[in-house]
């Protein structure tokens, strides 16, 4: 799938590293090198060969590049490889930056969450991506470095059409930044998508919002008397995504704002406004028409929920386990499965780590369903997360600690308890996803032994059962959960 693989083990060595690739790839007329970190898009390119071989430089374990600070000047940075499930799990993300802690929340499932990066997701580029629309609602700006130094972009300028950037080949976004948000300030995100999870958005839109005092109050109506006491709003961002080919800014909804306190008059002349503010296209998700309307919807339902203050977040599942760790920089050409040392040979370093798992390692329990990321049957534990393997290039488990279903039972070969209760409660029909659904199982139950029912349903959103009606996978997991409890 790519023609060489690198894994540089500092930023500087990235930065010249692909400067040399992208030479040698001029040179020959080759496809430019591709830096991977989550590689969840990239890897779906390659399988299904709408991307040329090309080298991959892995920076997925550069030790610098991994945090969320929050500076004296009241800056959040996000590094290039923080995943969307690092925001989710960040208070202050949560607290500060609350259009993108809900954006991040909203991106595929769990595993898809604890591998893709918040800078991929901006630097593949789709109009329909969740944290671009949360972003630029934030005002936030990336850094580009290179071998000729280190350059900021505004994210509004970022783009220049579908999926193109104004990133040069032989530039690494290094950070995301921006201000975050004040006691005086409130920010939501909304997305529109034909299911539940793993839905690309048929519309989002992110909303912020500064008031002329703490405490957000709404008028009754548009009169003088109950306006007076609700606070004015000072300043606006919305942002919609989905309907143009580049994120767009709702510029006549928020000057509607700008001076009012948010009443019913001024929140539906605001969603009006930006109604008019998309010509949006149809395609195989909606009609343009739909998308029209449901502008409308999304931005009257966030102006709402910022005016009644209600909280939309509940506490995350990460299917994150308690013993998670990462061998950064660990440079060896083998790994260790089910506490076993298994070698990645060279012919298996174009391979996934699904295929390299399977083929090489003789471990036929985790199963390729889909080989795109949206069937869970390949999950495994990577260094402690649920990851798709199928998602997941084979030398990047050099040195890694990973968990596949024929470790998950002890050293007494005694079953898991969820795997005791699948059997129990005839939770499994045809099997092949039965693996994928234990391996989801058994990450949430390391990391909350007693999971709500809608943290066992966001746990296995990422896992596809095409035999049965969830009902008996559910009533497993609801054994197990008083099992353990």
């Amino acid at each position: 799938m790519w023609t060489q693989y690198f894994s540089p083990a500092t930023r500087d060595e990235a930065i010249q590293l692909l400067a040399d690739q992208v030479q040698v790839s001029q040179a020959n007329q080759a496809a430019l090198p591709r830096l991977i970190a989550g590689g969840t898009d990239l890897m779906i390119e390659f399988e299904r060969g709408v991307r040329k071989s090309c080298a991959l430089i892995d920076i997925s374990r550069l030790p610098d590049l991994n945090t969320i600070r929050h500076d004296e000047a009241g800056v959040i940075h996000i590094g290039a490889l923080v995943t969307h499930n690092d925001v989710v799990a960040s208070t202050l993300c949560v607290e500060r930056a609350t259009p993108l802690a809900l954006a991040c929340r909203e991106v595929g499932a769990p595993q898809i969450r604890n591998r893709a990066t918040v800078a991929g997701n901006l630097i593949t580029g789709s109009p329909a991506n969740d944290t671009i629309t949360a972003l630029i609602a934030l005002d936030a700006q990336v850094s580009l470095q290179s071998v000729r130094g280190v350059r900021t972009v505004a994210l509004s300028e970022f783009y220049l059409g579908v999926r193109k950037t104004v990133m040069q080949p032989d530039e690494m976004m290094t950070e995301i930044s921006f201000q975050a948000l004040n006691p005086n300030q409130r920010g939501v995100y909304l997305k529109l998508g034909l299911r539940r999870a793993q839905a690309i958005s048929v519309v989002n839109c992110a909303v912020v919002l500064e008031l002329a005092s703490t405490g957000l109050i709404a008028a009754d109506d548009g009169g003088a008397s109950s306006a007076s006491a609700a606070p004015a709003i000072t300043d606006v961002r919305i942002a919609l995504g989905a309907v143009a080919p580049t994120i767009k800014r709702a510029k006549e909804a928020e000057l509607s704002l700008v001076g009012n306190p948010l009443s019913e008059f001024t929140i539906n002349r605001a969603a009006q406004l930006a109604q008019a503010a998309v010509t949006p296209i149809s395609d195989i998700r909606s009609s343009a028409s739909y998308r029209h309307d449901m502008v409308g919807v999304l931005v009257e339902r966030a102006l709402r929920q910022l005016a009644s203050g209600e909280a939309n977040w509940a506490s995350p599942t990460l299917l994150v386990t308690s013993t998670a760790h990462d061998n950064t920089g660990n440079a060896n050409v083998s790994a260790k499965v089910n506490g076993s040392d298994y070698a990645i040979p060279p012919h298996a370093h174009d391979k996934s780590m699904l295929r390299w798992l399977r083929e090489d390692c003789g471990l036929i329990g985790t199963k390729e369903g889909c080989a795109e990321g949206e069937c869970g049957a390949c999950t495994v534990l990577l260094d402690g997360k649920a990851v798709m393997s199928c998602l997941v290039p084979a030398p990047r488990a050099a040195g890694a600690d990973i968990v596949t279903i024929e470790g998950v039972s002890n050293h007494d070969a005694q079953l898991h308890p969820l795997q005791q209760a699948f059997i129990d409660c005839a939770a499994v029909q045809c099997g092949y996803c039965t693996p994928g659904f234990i391996m989801s199982g058994v990450a949430l139950f390391a990391e909350n032994a007693s999971p709500t029912n809608g943290q066992v349903k966001e746990a296995i959103s990422g896992n596809l059962c095409r035999c049965t009606g969830y009902y008996k996978i559910l009533e497993a997991f609801e054994q197990t959960r008083k099992k353990i409890a």
